[in-house]
């Protein structure tokens, strides 16, 4: 059993003793992705476009393995308020593959650098 870290600069790097992803038999875990913007390292504004920095960022940890969202089958989406689910749902309605990834959604207090949400992704390559 192999472990692969992934690493690329389609998303930020990590900001502390993490893998962006890892790869292993054939899945990969896609460590949460933040709405930084990876070539300015900084937090966009707003649910809506943290929300899609965090998939296009999900997407380049993807990409870097040859993988897509068509290949994604668990996310979890953490969020700091359930009043941002309805904004924050009809961005991530547009990144994913039918059929729909099995998904968790929960409110928490605080997500790393006051982000409003914060997404991670399993993946697994097709046989």
């Amino acid at each position: 059993m192999s472990r692969n870290q992934v690493v690329t600069t389609s998303a930020p790097a990590a900001l502390g003793p993490y893998s962006q992803a890892i790869e292993i038999d054939g899945f990969v875990f896609c460590s949460g992705q933040l709405g930084i913007d990876p070539a300015t390292g900084k937090l966009v504004d707003g649910i809506e476009a943290q929300a899609e920095r965090a998939l296009l960022n999900l997407e380049g940890v993807l990409g870097a393995v040859g993988l897509d969202f068509g290949d994604v089958i668990k996310v979890t989406v953490f969020i700091t308020d359930m009043a941002n689910f309805a904004a924050m749902n009809a961005v991530y309605a547009k990144h994913v593959v039918a059929p729909a990834p099995a998904r968790s959604t929960v409110q928490i207090s605080a997500i790393a650098l006051n982000a409003m949400v914060e997404i991670e992704a399993i993946a697994r390559r097709s046989s």
